[in-house]
């Protein structure tokens, strides 16, 4: 699903992404309702980017990852823990990319989210390549996601990956 977000651009460049897990639901601009396979996921759109709200067998969890007017939290590489009995795993990273490469890339994106049924991507009034764009999935008894923040001004997109879900075995 593909929205235009009728809010301004909040997020101003890449460095002020903060992360957060645990946070109560915040205002959304616009909300994908999913369910998969006996998870219910919550995609939303923020004025300040995304969060997620996951409910499985009386258990939930929420990640942000936004502009949070003081918070502490810079948006981290990597986190890796326990939440009540799942596993919890977020990655990210900031690609720099020519304006070319990023105006492709931002089309790229923006199509494969809007098709996709598990898919929510809003982009912000002022530029057709300034936008949030989340996908989701359950595989392996995990459900995972995936975001994307694009700044154009600045030519970054912020890339991040979430896997949550039962402890997976280790193999040798």
């Amino acid at each position: 699903m593909l929205t235009t977000l009728k809010t301004s651009y909040t997020d101003t460049r890449a460095a002020d992404l903060a992360w957060a897990l645990g946070r109560d639901p915040l205002p959304a601009l616009a909300v994908l309702d999913l369910e998969l396979a006996g998870a219910s996921l919550q995609l939303r759109l923020l004025g300040a980017s995304h969060q997620v709200l996951l409910e499985e067998e009386g258990r939930s969890c929420s990640e942000t990852v936004a502009c949070m007017p003081g918070s502490s939290t810079p948006l981290p590489l990597g986190v890796s823990k326990r939440v009540g009995e799942w596993e919890y795993e977020f990655a990210a990273r900031v690609e720099t990319l020519s304006h070319g490469s990023f105006a492709g890339r931002a089309q790229e994106l923006l199509a494969l989210v809007a098709d996709h049924p598990n898919g929510l991507a809003g982009t912000f009034p002022g530029s057709p390549h300034a936008f949030t764009a989340m996908l989701a999935q359950r595989h392996e008894g995990q459900v995972r996601w995936r975001t994307w923040h694009a700044y154009p001004q600045e030519g970054q997109l912020v890339v991040t990956r979430t896997r949550i879900g039962a402890r997976m075995p280790a193999t040798l």
